[in-house]
């Protein structure tokens, strides 16, 4: 391979640094919209695949045999809802989540359908798994991280888990910055938590530098920078992601909370030593760290996902123990430690599956009705908003899109959904095109 001036400086820098993320880091901007709730952070928490609204939080006790399924609907804390009874800690939890039973849109494609779930936004290519592409719509952390500042040396937004990929193909659109441009994508924390040696490499190599020679590389690179900006225009604010990358690897708060061994063992062992537990631990010490938007991917190279076309009930007896138990006592956790309202939790898929079971005995796409689950932040605690039928195929009551659920988590969060977004060319973006949904909040 050869390099040319261009490339040896850019990962020459890189190494200069011990780090390969530079141009993955979200910087910091300022120009917030207004400001109208109480959410200081937000944690997304992506079931890529999508899980079935009549096997988890819509089912149809009195429907057909190949509607029903395999799960019975037991009684929570919230008098008159029911879920399911693979998820008896969320039971005993629900007076403080809303459930929304009657999200609906007509996408029934993974990758746009992702995109949309993930920026509120229809893909310009619905029904497609079109990689992502520099003039995609941001995702909504590198939104918030256009308009929020974390407190220093944090980043303004991060992704938790691996990134999302179609089969073989490359990332799925909606996971990154899109036309804001890379400084504002995400940071992303691709290692297991769960794992006894969890460290996060692109932070590790160089936190064991002593405080002079970590300053004498930030003194180098900034000369290297000086270089490239003066014979490269393409490069204009490289410099705002390493100045972040050196503020992360001084700041005693990045540090601490990437600790997760400062956790009591009996609080770890009540998340769960699933990936998902302890990720989800992760994220409730960087919302406590302060960093305003977070997304967690529950995906493909966790080795278990939510796309259940075959065999669904053996494939959902592993799923769903993890995902009760971690997203439970996360809500708990919140709430114990007084930041459940200010916390906007948001736990979703692409779509939900098809009413009826079908011949391999799973359930197939289908985003005209499924379910969502919200909490904290400004949202109500223990109701159901909307209704479906008796096959939970459609909504009867309070139909709500994605672009509806994305006006209101920006609602939440106190940024103005009618907020215009500039592109690198001065382009104006409505923020969203949705309605924020009363019903959802306190």
């Amino acid at each position: 391979m050869q390099f040319t001036r261009r490339r040896w400086l850019e990962v020459g820098s890189s190494s200069l640094l011990g780090l390969n993320w530079p141009k993955a880091l979200a910087a910091d901007a300022a120009a917030p919209g207004r400001r109208s709730g109480s959410a200081k952070s937000c944690l997304v928490i992506f079931l890529w695949g999508g899980p079935g609204q009549q096997d988890l939080w819509d089912l149809k006790p009195h429907a057909p045999a190949e509607v029903r399924g395999a799960y019975r609907p037991i009684a929570t804390t919230v008098a008159g809802l029911q879920i399911s009874e693979m998820l008896p800690a969320l039971a005993r939890h629900a007076h403080l989540f809303t459930l929304v039973r009657s999200v609906t849109h007509k996408d029934f494609e993974h990758g746009s359908a992702a995109y949309l779930a993930l920026t509120g936004q229809l893909h310009p290519l619905p029904g497609t798994n079109t990689p992502a592409r520099p003039e995609d719509f941001p995702t909504y952390a590198s939104v918030v991280s256009s308009l929020r500042r974390a407190p220093t040396g944090l980043p303004s937004a991060v992704t938790l888990g691996p990134q999302i990929h179609q089969g073989n193909r490359p990332p799925v659109a909606g996971q990154s910055a899109g036309f804001l441009g890379q400084k504002f994508n995400p940071f992303r924390v691709a290692e297991d938590p769960s794992q006894d040696d969890f460290q996060v490499e692109t932070l590790t190599p160089l936190l064991e530098l002593p405080g002079p020679r970590l300053e004498d590389r930030r003194q180098l690179l900034r000369g290297l920078e000086n270089r490239r900006r003066h014979s490269d225009s393409t490069l204009e604010g490289m410099d705002s992601h390493f100045q972040q990358a050196f503020e992360m690897l001084q700041s005693s708060r990045v540090r601490r909370a990437f600790q997760l061994d400062q956790e009591s063992r009996g609080l770890r062992d009540r998340y769960g030593w699933s990936r998902f537990g302890q990720t989800l631990l992760l994220a409730r010490r960087l919302i406590e760290a302060g960093v305003p938007f977070l997304t967690l991917n529950w995906a493909r190279q966790n080795a278990d996902q939510w796309d259940t076309h075959k065999q669904t009930y053996p494939k959902l007896r592993e799923l769903l123990p993890p995902f009760d138990q971690g997203l439970a006592t996360l809500l708990g956790d919140l709430r114990d430690r007084g930041l459940l309202d200010s916390t906007l939790v948001y736990c979703l898929g692409e779509f939900g599956r098809t009413p009826r079971i079908n011949a391999d005995a799973g359930r197939d796409h289908w985003p005209d009705c499924y379910s969502v689950l919200l909490a904290g932040g400004g949202v109500g605690q223990g109701q159901v908003v909307g209704a479906s039928d008796r096959l939970a195929a459609y909504p009867t009551a309070q139909a709500m899109s994605p672009w509806d659920l994305a006006a209101t988590l920006y609602h939440c969060l106190g940024i103005d959904p009618a907020t215009h977004l500039q592109d690198s060319l001065g382009r104006d973006y409505l923020l969203s095109s949705g309605r924020v949904i009363p019903a959802l909040l306190r």
